[in-house]
């Protein structure tokens, strides 16, 4: 039996929450298919074995309440099978329409009273009412269940009371080997159907938060990928706009150093371009020796006499990328927001972390540290934090600071 996925997902959404949209995988598909098929089977196997009782206790009967009973008989077990397609809406799904429930209700019932006046055995006749009650307590709330079932199991011990009393004889538990196997495996019918509901529930929840994780881990490679682009295209631009307007100044000069400065702003703008091909195609690499040392030049450019301390250089990749990165977006702020003179850059490194400090003076009241809307040092703080590092800036006066220390996780000298 095959039953649309749309339905479980939309049951599931009305009781656990909003669900992602995508489409479950085929296998979560398949594993419903393979527990909704063994339900239904367990079902049909109990109620076939029922019906060969039942046309077995008649066999040498043919009055008006034995042929109506075997009427009622066949129309519960339909209204059973046909029910099961509603568990498709899992545990505490709710029942469904009105008609369907009572079909199932009012068909084992008039089993269960045509039973009384049965000369075969009466407990036979109350299992269609105690498996309709199996399968409506599974679409109900955990206490609405325990109720259904409880008030299910009082019906079925009921009924050979009852029988009892009518036909004036105490009621004996049945000899027969089928009967009795029957009886034990419709005792554990709820066990069996509850059980399996809770499993694909299980199922689907898996298979949400598989979704979820796809969905985070795509999130997150767009923000990587966005930092990246910004600490590439932010610095690069900041340099060739430096780079341009020395060269506009210097026009009417130094024509020379004019022409000296747009051929490296034409350089700058190649590399942006070349980097950023490759932080598409997930192959950049950032050289950390190459950083600081463009830092330099870059400030000394703009007019600030930068002081260049290299200690051991951190071995390991994401460390060394890291660092680089703030040294990045460290002389980018500094261009940005700052008439700097005096800046220097030190790396120490020791046997435990290694650290970045980078100094400067003239900060501009557009520091990045006191605006909320920057998210350059935002993203550096994070991919420090990532390695187990922190990163800390400090405002002092005409003064700034950004300290960046990361756990070295082996040092190459």
């Amino acid at each position: 039996m095959s039953l649309p996925y749309t339905g479980v997902m939309s049951a599931v959404t009305t009781l656990e929450g909003p669900q992602p949209t995508s489409r479950p995988g085929r296998s979560v598909r398949t594993t419903w298919t393979y527990t909704l098929g063994s339900m239904v089977f367990i079902l049909v196997v109990l109620d076939f074995m029922l019906i060969i009782l039942a046309l077995e206790a008649f066999s040498s009967r043919t009055d008006g309440v034995a042929g109506v009973l075997l009427l009622a008989l066949f129309c519960a077990v339909a209204a059973q099978i046909r029910y099961c397609w509603f568990l498709r809406a899992g545990l505490n799904g709710g029942l469904p329409s009105t008609p369907w429930t009572l079909a199932l209700v009012v068909s084992s019932v008039a089993v269960w009273v045509l039973g009384l006046f049965s000369t075969s055995n009466a407990l036979m006749w109350s299992l269609p009412l105690w498996l309709a009650a199996c399968l409506v307590a599974c679409l109900l709330p955990s206490r609405q269940r325990l109720a259904v079932l409880g008030a299910g199991l009082a019906t079925t011990l009921l009924h050979p009371t009852i029988y009892s009393l009518l036909h004036g004889h105490g009621y004996t538990f049945p000899e027969e080997p089928g009967l009795r196997m029957l009886l034990s495996y419709a005792a554990l019918m709820p066990v069996v159907l509850i059980s399996s509901l809770w499993w694909w529930r299980i199922v689907v929840e898996l298979d949400r938060h598989r979704l979820m994780a796809g969905e985070l881990a795509v999130a997150q490679e767009r923000l990587r990928f966005a930092a990246d682009l910004h600490d590439i295209q932010g610095h690069h631009l900041q340099v060739i706009a430096l780079k341009s307007e020395l060269a506009e100044r210097l026009l009417t000069v130094d024509l020379d150093a004019a022409r000296g400065h747009i051929h490296d702003a034409r350089l700058i703008a190649k590399q942006a371009l070349e980097e950023t091909r490759s932080l598409v195609s997930g192959y950049r690499g950032t050289v950390l020796e190459n950083e600081l040392e463009n830092a330099r030049e870059v400030l000394s450019a703009a007019g600030a006499h930068c002081e260049l301390t290299i200690g051991a250089i951190p071995g390991n990749p994401d460390v060394h990328k890291a660092l680089a990165m703030a040294v990045r977006e460290a002389t980018t702020n500094i261009l940005r927001h700052s008439n700097a003179t005096l800046a220097s850059i030190t790396l120490e490194a020791s046997t435990d972390s290694c650290s970045l400090t980078i100094r400067n003076n003239g900060v501009t009241n557009d520091s990045p540290v006191s605006q909320s809307h920057g998210n350059g040092l935002a993203g550096l703080r994070e991919r420090i934090a990532a390695l187990g590092g922190q990163l800390e800036t400090i405002l002092d006066a005409e003064r700034f600071e950004l300290q960046a220390s990361v756990p070295s996780k082996g040092i190459a000298s």
